[in-house]
């Protein structure tokens, strides 16, 4: 397939596990397994067992990590061992299947039932799942047992990386019980069905259904299967169905057709339509296994000259990357803190966000497609790879955790091969290329990216479908000041394999702490990050992308701070500091408004530099933010005058003159019919 003008036909899909369903006899049962955890750190003999002693263990829910209180102090953390432990009363009942899923463990879990392995997963970031059914005690009683390890392993990724790994359990647990016959949840941990979109547009929209479905008897099983897509009012507006026979003892996959006519497209922010899709057993007109999911019907292209277009129109891709660690919780985030963490992507007005650089939750990509935010997924092979069989084999299994798990993800538009791979390192070129084959077997609807920051191997950056290029002008060395960013962009167009390119990466870091007038480039590793710079480098940068078509997507480095341990810079150790947000997202930097000015529909008018309170120079700029046609600056009550039409949104007061002690500085502006206004305090010194 060609990838220099790509259509891509999707669906997609939220994984529901239904606990009830309208029409079924017998409901799959999913119940998360939050609470009664023991754990203990470092490694424990026969931990496994029933009669073990974990009187002393302490006791945790999950989601649960270890690692994070250490890292974000800058410190080294612990990489290694830890048990948990916890009963599960179940008394199997005959004709039922029960499993235990994993959303995530990093970086190696291994799970015992009643002292027997149940399995292991390498791999910290995707989702596994093991069936438990012949394990369990006859009187209801068992003892699962998890050892989990985020210790360095050669044949896991990521090797290195400008990130933190943390231990734990740190997505939910569930206990998931199905009929005998059911659309198995052990394919790499899936939902076992794939809405796969073979042709999208405004007539209709073709969807062939792939259900993987397991048959846990030793007999055949006659069964139909039936597929229903609904609209949000829950009426059918598509329906097939295929009589089909389950050998005994046997997963197979199975397949149907639908056609949609006159669909309501997944529109992006404009119109992040879903429908329900709902596929399901039946056996002699009695339901069994059923799945339900959300999917989102679209079309989506890419020009290498023109740009990004959704369901045929233009479409600019301006957003943000993210890592999933909170501060004071690591990775152990709850479903509320995504939800604020997607609450402030939407309202700086982000269109698409990279998930750098790993799988991160079901219920994060979720929020995505329900606020219709395309999702750059990834993998996280970073920097570097290991010239392995054993290597290329997790790696192998991390991709398909990632697809498998999350092809029916309306927001998921491309998959993710690498990250800034290091020249010098073992040849990776067999591995990307068997990983892109991959990726385009697994799912024909999306193509493959990779970022990249360099130029020591040109002809990697090409394996991918498209490609995404990570730039510093005005931060780190080697890339120029910020002035340098345009010319840096018109140089990169023949690096990806058909000309155009998306900046997956660029930034500078910001102490909210720290200001300087008229600031010069600092240090990045030094101690002084003053947050004038960082808006300063945003500024040029986003001018200087926006004038260029070929430059298809741009992603912020970052949304929000994260941690680091090996960090120690801009004055908070442990700390990468170009969040446009606070690790604890409590404080909105300069920057964030820039952008939520440029890219938001909502009304804003901000003062800039408004945390740089005790101020030396009575004479200053003032810059403010804002999508207002006209500003007026106010000085102690006494108007500055008004600007009109803002550089990018950006309105300056040359040379303001300001008394000794406190000043009043306000803003006024009108947008859209509404009065809008700003002010902040200022101490002359």
């Amino acid at each position: 397939m060609s990838f220099g003008m790509i259509r891509f036909m999707h669906k997609v899909s939220v994984f529901i596990l239904t606990l009830a369903f309208s029409f079924n006899a017998f409901t799959r049962e999913n119940t998360r397994l939050d609470s009664d955890w023991k754990f203990k750190s470092g490694e424990s003999t026969n931990a496994d067992t029933a009669d073990f002693d974990d009187t002393d263990w302490q006791a945790v829910s999950i989601p649960h990590n270890w690692g994070w209180e250490n890292a974000q102090q800058g410190k080294d953390y612990y990489r290694g061992p830890g048990w948990y432990r916890r009963e599960l009363d179940i008394a199997p009942e005959t004709g039922k299947r029960y499993f235990l899923r994993f959303e995530a463990a990093s970086l190696v879990a291994d799970a015992y039932l009643n002292g027997k392995l149940l399995g292991e997963h390498r791999g910290g970031f995707g989702a596994f799942c093991f069936e438990i059914t012949t394990n369990l005690s006859a009187g209801g009683t068992n003892l699962l047992a998890v050892r989990v390890s985020n210790a360095w392993q050669p044949d896991i990724a990521p090797l290195s990386g400008d990130f933190s790994v943390y231990g734990g359990l740190y997505r939910p647990v569930h206990l998931i019980v199905t009929g005998a016959e059911n659309f198995t949840p052990l394919d790499h941990g899936s939902p076992g069905v794939a809405w796969l979109q073979t042709s999208v547009n405004e007539t209709q929209a073709v969807l062939d259904v792939t259900a993987q479905i397991s048959n846990g008897t030793k007999k055949k099983q006659p069964q139909t299967l039936i597929a229903m897509v609904l609209n949000e009012n829950g009426n059918p507006v598509a329906s097939s169905e295929e009589k089909i026979t389950l050998a005994p003892n046997m997963t197979a996959p199975y397949w149907l057709h639908l056609t949609v006519p006159q669909p309501h497209l997944w529109n992006g922010r404009k119109d992040p339509y879903l429908y329900k899709a709902v596929i399901q057993l039946r056996s002699a007109g009695e339901a069994g296994d059923s799945v339900e999911q959300q999917i989102g019907l679209r079309y989506y292209s890419v020009d290498p000259d023109k740009g990004f277009s959704l369901n045929g129109q233009p479409y600019h891709l301006h957003g943000v990357d993210k890592h999933q660690d909170r501060f004071n919780k690591g990775w152990a985030v709850s479903d509320a803190d995504l939800d604020e963490d997607i609450s402030l992507i939407k309202e700086l007005g982000a269109t698409v966000v990279r998930c750098a650089h790993y799988q991160h939750s079901d219920y994060f990509y979720n929020l995505c497609d329900q606020a219709g935010i395309l999702v750059w997924a990834e993998i996280p092979q970073v920097n570097e790879i290991n010239a392995s069989p054993e290597f290329e084999e997790t790696s192998r299994n991390q991709l398909l955790d990632l697809v498998r798990q999350n092809i029916n993800h309306p927001s998921i538009f491309v998959w993710s091969l690498f990250n800034e791979l290091w020249a010098g390192r073992p040849d990776p070129h067999r591995e990307l290329q068997d990983l892109k084959i991959v990726a385009n077997g697994e799912d024909t609807t999306r193509p493959t990216i990779a970022a990249t920051s360099n130029d020591g191997m040109p002809q990697m950056n090409k394996i991918p479908d498209l490609l995404g290029w990570n730039i510093y002008p005005g931060w780190y060395s080697g890339w120029g000041g910020k002035d340098d960013f345009g010319k840096l962009l018109d140089k990169r167009q023949s690096d990806s394999r058909d000309g155009g390119f998306c900046v997956s990466e660029y930034g500078a870091g910001a102490n909210i702490e720290q200001h300087e007038q008229n600031p010069k480039q600092p240090k990045t590793d030094g101690q002084w990050h003053p947050e004038e710079w960082q808006s300063l480098v945003h500024e040029t940068a986003w001018a200087a992308m926006k004038e260029r078509p070929f430059v298809w997507g741009t992603f912020v480095w970052c949304m929000f701070d994260f941690a680091v341990s090996t960090r120690h810079e801009g004055g908070i150790p442990g700390r990468n500091d170009k969040g446009l947000v606070s690790y604890d997202r409590k404080t909105k930097k300069d920057a964030f408004y820039f952008y939520k000015a440029n890219w938001s529909e909502e009304p804003v008018l901000y003062i800039t530099s408004r945390r740089f309170t005790e101020r030396t120079n009575a004479v200053t700029d003032v810059k403010i933010y804002s999508n207002a046609g006209e500003v007026e600056l106010s000085l102690n009550g006494i108007s500055q005058g008004k600007r009109n039409n803002g550089t990018n949104d950006v309105f300056i007061w040359k040379d303001v003159k300001f008394s000794p002690g406190e000043n009043q500085v306000e803003t006024r502006a009108e947008h859209d019919g509404k009065s809008l206004s700003d002010s902040c305090v200022w101490i002359l010194n």
